[in-house]
């Protein structure tokens, strides 16, 4: 991560839901769209309704996740944008499938099976649709998550926060910590884009889960009501002009 005054610190996507995320250190995004290849996919979990042809939001709870779902975290994957094709790794196990392919799906969802057998609703099934995103929210949007939040959250918590577990696309530092909440309609200038700030993001279960471990450690949306009287964390800005960014351009509020 480069350092510097109100600056990108890191950027990821999350190219399955639930699943470890990809580290970039510079991507191209376009006008009211998502990181590329963040949330592309989905693991079902029982009869979710989704319809490839017609793809619309879902409510999280129709796909494997981290707020119930603590033990993917656990696991280390690879994605290869070239090729879709998937690398998932479990204590030893290394499970591979082409997510273009019906055989390369199905070797993914038997995993999925078996690794997720107790929490199944149904058979798991790999989703995708072209140009879907399985985001949280129904627009397509960029989370940003300020390190200076983060570390704020550290403070009171008493222990090392792993920024990773609140799952942000762009993280920035040089903030004051809770700076982001008052940008809100604000927007802002990152490397040749141009985003508008348009939502808090209230915290959920998932941000309990332990992004090493798998294992739900610390109850952290409870330490931040008892401690800033909100359980949020982040903020989702809209692409109003895409361009390209990259790890250390600074970050600044537009005066236009």
């Amino acid at each position: 991560m480069k350092s510097g005054p109100s600056s990108v610190q890191a950027i990821y996507r999350y190219p399955v839901k639930g699943l470890s995320p990809q580290s970039l250190d510079r991507t191209s995004l376009a006008s009211r769209q998502t990181i590329p290849g963040d949330r592309l996919y989905a693991i079902e979990n029982g009869t979710s309704g989704f319809d490839p042809a017609a793809p619309a939001y879902l409510p999280k709870q129709r796909f494997l996740m981290l707020m119930v779902n603590e033990r993917l975290a656990a696991l280390r994957t690879d994605y290869d944008e070239a090729t879709q094709s998937l690398v998932i790794y479990s204590s030893g196990e290394v499970i591979r499938g082409d997510l273009r392919t019906d055989a390369g799906r199905r070797t993914i969802e038997s995993f999925f099976a078996r690794y997720c057998a107790d929490e199944l609703r149904g058979p798991p099934r790999v989703l995708y649709s072209l140009g879907h995103s399985f985001s949280d929210v129904a627009r397509k949007v960029v989370s940003i998550i300020n390190l200076d939040s983060i570390a704020a959250l550290e403070r009171v918590a008493g222990v090392a926060i792993n920024p990773i577990r609140f799952r942000g696309n762009i993280y920035v530092t040089g903030w004051p910590p809770w700076h982001e909440f008052g940008l809100i309609g604000q927007t802002l200038e990152i490397g040749t884009i141009r985003l508008r700030v348009i939502k808090r993001i209230q915290r959920c279960a998932a941000i309990e889960v332990n992004p090493d471990s798998g294992i739900r450690d610390l109850p952290l949306p409870r330490i931040l009501l008892k401690h800033f009287e909100h359980s949020d964390c982040g903020v989702y800005a809209e692409v109003i002009e895409g361009g390209n960014i990259q790890l250390g351009d600074s970050v600044h509020v537009s005066s236009s």
